[in-house]
């Protein structure tokens, strides 16, 4: 199938109407909708009008890193307002532990291994609590570490109001 003038003349009307590329190619017959949309860009056809079918709802503007709304924000459903608070957890019911300062060569089985600072500097250092049953760190840190789907679920959806 070859594009004559007056395939192209009916391609860029049907194009200006709005009509899907899917849509031209079965007008056009012959030819398929990767090729039309191929033939559209090929000539610089851009401006189109809006289909009449679209009911595409406006985007709202997405929120920028480091936005934050510090009001509190009704909650679903029950019309209480939640405080907003960082997307990170706080852990209230459990206190935090003071740091022992452990090298790595310092660490045992029976210690926390929860690291602290950067580890290219001097200051650099493990928790070294005692860890909570098998696992490699201290209650504070496992919750910390470890969370529950729902509770991630339930921080993000607080801080996103």
């Amino acid at each position: 199938m070859s594009w004559t003038d007056d395939r192209v003349a009916t391609l860029s009307k049907l194009w200006a109407d709005g009509l899907s590329a899917s849509q031209i190619a079965a007008e056009l017959g012959g030819v398929t909708r990767n090729a039309v949309i191929g033939k559209v860009h090929r000539l610089g056809l851009s401006g189109r009008a809006k289909p009449a079918s679209s009911n595409r709802k406006a985007r709202t503007p997405a929120r920028t890193s480091g936005s934050y709304n510090a009001r509190p924000r009704p909650m679903a459903k029950t019309g209480r307002t939640a405080p907003s608070m960082p997307a990170r957890q706080i852990i209230e019911d459990i206190p935090v532990p003071v740091c022992k300062k452990l090298d790595l060569v310092d660490l045992t089985e029976k210690t926390c291994k929860w690291p602290h600072g950067d580890p290219s500097t001097d200051d650099f250092h493990f928790c070294g609590n005692s860890p909570k049953d098998d696992a490699p760190y201290c209650e504070y840190h496992c919750r910390m570490a470890y969370q529950t789907v729902t509770d991630r679920r339930r921080v993000k959806r607080a801080a996103n109001g």
